[in-house]
């Protein structure tokens, strides 16, 4: 009796785990909806604002810009930022291990290459990893589960500032890239500098047989001084967007997959519990019948 016994509170445990983790398994599916309707939303108007300063760097050709500017004009890059964005909480399948590991090797090439990085963190997981590795991070940045542009906007300006002044040579970010809700994948995206967008967009321009023409006012070196910021801060922005949707998604995956494993063990235990009582009620009906016989005897 005490086997089944045993099994039954087991299956109580997992029945009531199983409750868990589908309740967490509603809840990142809510999250991702709600997410998914901002990062899909913010997307086109962050695209379209790249476009339009490429289309003003193919046209205004030769532009100088501190945000354009390559680090090989200044001997090569000798230092860069790189920002990285994991989650504060955990559950969410291989979701942070997959960022870290792509920042980990972001950072063994730079350091192939004599590169110093300064490391910047987002979420609670990211710190933890670097602590443990024994690296130092010069800031831990905190940004809630729901980003909101007042948040980014001082880390990017902070970016642009120390990039500007010459204390670093580029700036990096480390994240989920949202493409669907069946794929996401680790990228460290180049947030700075700029200078990529105008080379691109003149190639484009040069190769294409038609593009749009624009007529600018004011002229294109002012809206460059306005639009260059509002692009860094936009792509960041777009950054924190598709690391909280993917987070969701892993986590709502990484919930379903518990919940599926529990249902399993739940129908194993139950067999198993079966198997023990109809053991017990053999062997208590050939007990009874043993002492039948015995007492004919």
């Amino acid at each position: 009796m005490a086997k089944a016994r045993a099994i039954v509170k087991r299956r109580k445990a997992v029945r009531n785990i199983r409750k868990i983790t589908k309740t967490m398994q509603m809840i990142a599916t809510a999250k991702f909806q709600k997410s998914l309707k901002r990062a899909v939303g913010t997307k086109p108007y962050t695209l379209k604002v790249r476009e339009l300063v490429g289309e003003l760097a193919a046209t205004v050709g030769d532009v100088e810009h501190p945000l354009l500017r390559w680090p090989e004009e200044s001997g090569g890059a000798k230092r860069l930022a790189l920002l990285v964005i994991t989650s504060n909480r955990g559950l969410a399948g291989a979701y942070n291990g997959n960022v870290l590991r792509t920042a980990a090797q972001f950072i063994a090439r730079q350091g192939e290459q004599k590169v110093a990085i300064e490391l910047y963190v987002v979420g609670k997981k990211g710190i933890s990893y670097f602590n443990f590795q024994k690296r130092p991070i010069t800031q831990r940045l905190e940004v809630s589960d729901t980003p909101r542009i007042a948040e980014v906007r001082p880390v990017a300006d902070q970016f642009i500032e120390a990039f500007t002044s010459g204390k670093v040579d580029g700036v990096y970010v480390a994240y989920m890239n949202f493409h669907s809700a069946g794929m996401q994948r680790p990228d460290v995206m180049q947030l700075l500098p700029l200078a990529a967008i105008g080379n691109k967009a003149a190639a484009g321009t040069a190769t294409r047989r038609e593009h749009a023409v624009y007529e600018f006012s004011p002229d294109p070196k002012s809206l460059l001084d306005e639009l260059l910021p509002l692009t860094v801060r936009g792509a960041l922005f777009q950054a924190f967007l598709d690391a909280t949707t993917s987070e969701h998604v892993a986590r709502m995956v990484a919930m379903k997959s518990a919940t599926d494993n529990a249902d399993k063990m739940v129908k194993s235990l139950t067999m198993k519990y079966n198997r023990a009582r109809q053991s017990q009620i053999t062997t208590e009906l050939a007990e009874i019948m043993g002492g039948v016989e015995a007492m004919k005897g």
